[in-house]
């Protein structure tokens, strides 16, 4: 992006404002080791300083009487650690997605209190902190996702935008053969054969999720490969390569940029309509989809399900308006 696609970017209100918020989402679910969980941060005890984050301590260390991990949310550790002079200093919300609330006085899924700001799951697990770590497994999974679609997708519209004919006619075959194919069924009984997790889910949704950018990529080069200037290149020697990825590819990224936002939203609902299914990611793995599995399985418990959708659609909504600013910022109609 240019500094003159910027400051256009950025007269877009709605979409600059977007980016910004988006931004400031993720970069604080990247810390949400740091933000949500059940170790705390320091420990003095006894006189001694320790570090839960960085070593695993056994619960002697604590004046406890088993050599186990110690569990710092244990109501008789945590009297140990209280007892001044000692301390424990622990994040905002003392939960990790993963840790159980087993001082709750109602049966669980429990309704949002002073402990757990959101609630508990089905299985007394705070939702506050899945909803953190599920957004960033979501988000980090459609970078993942979208990047290789991007890759296969820029490389496969090229080859057949550049060299046409019976390259880009078998090409075109192909590829709507490969687009017809049932990509759930095909989920469906890969995760029958092979134990689901995040990296089998990228690689099959990586199969089917190149093909809407190589359209947009193969109309570019299609369209700008029989121009002057590629001409000109062609009758000094330069080799298709260079011709492809040189020039071609730096006039023809404009659908490839405005293309991104919306392939991230895609992304995101992909994997959150598998976990919803129970085909995504395995327990105890956090994920916003197996959260509104829970919300459909326990109507009563609204908290779940209010807060992971208002989650699912705050985040949809801010890459939609960033996708239109970006659309708007390459548009040759609109100076």
């Amino acid at each position: 992006m240019t500094s003159a696609h910027f400051h256009k970017f950025k007269r877009n209100k709605r979409g600059y404002y977007s980016l910004i918020l988006f931004a400031i989402i993720f970069l604080l679910s990247l810390g949400a080791e740091f933000l949500s969980n059940d170790k705390p941060f320091i420990v003095r005890y006894n006189g001694n300083y320790y570090l839960p984050y960085l070593h695993t301590y056994p619960e002697t260390t604590f004046g406890g009487d088993f050599a186990t991990p110690t569990d710092y949310r244990d109501p008789y550790i945590l009297e140990k650690l209280n007892h001044k002079p000692n301390f424990a200093i622990f994040p905002v919300n003392p939960h990790s997605y993963k840790s159980i609330n087993y001082a709750l006085d109602v049966p669980v899924p429990s309704p949002p209190t002073m402990v757990n700001l959101l609630g508990t799951d089905d299985r007394g697990r705070d939702v506050l902190a899945r909803l953190l770590y599920g957004f960033r497994l979501s988000v980090l999974f459609s970078f993942a996702l979208t990047a290789i679609s991007t890759v296969v997708g820029i490389s496969i519209g090229a080859l057949m935008g550049f060299l046409g004919g019976k390259t880009d006619l078998i090409g075109q075959r192909l590829i709507e053969i490969w687009n017809s194919m049932p990509a759930l069924y095909l989920l469906i009984i890969f995760a029958t054969i092979f134990t689901p997790s995040i990296w089998l889910l990228l690689i099959l949704l990586s199969l089917f999720s190149w093909i809407g950018l190589s359209d947009y990529v193969r109309a570019e080069f299609l369209r700008s490969r029989n121009l002057d200037y590629v001409t000109a290149a062609r009758a000094m020697g330069v080799s298709n390569l260079v011709i492809m990825y040189r020039h071609l590819l730096p006039n023809g990224m404009t659908p490839v940029i405005t293309f991104l936002p919306f392939a991230l939203s895609g992304a995101i609902v992909s994997l959150t309509s598998l976990d919803f299914l129970g085909l995504g990611v395995p327990a105890p793995t956090p994920s916003l989809g197996e959260l509104l599995a829970q919300g459909k399985a326990n109507i009563d418990a609204w908290w779940i399900s209010l807060s992971t959708f208002a989650v699912l659609v705050v985040t949809l909504v801010l890459l939609i308006f960033i996708g239109e600013a970006l659309r708007e910022t390459y548009d040759p109609r609109k100076k």
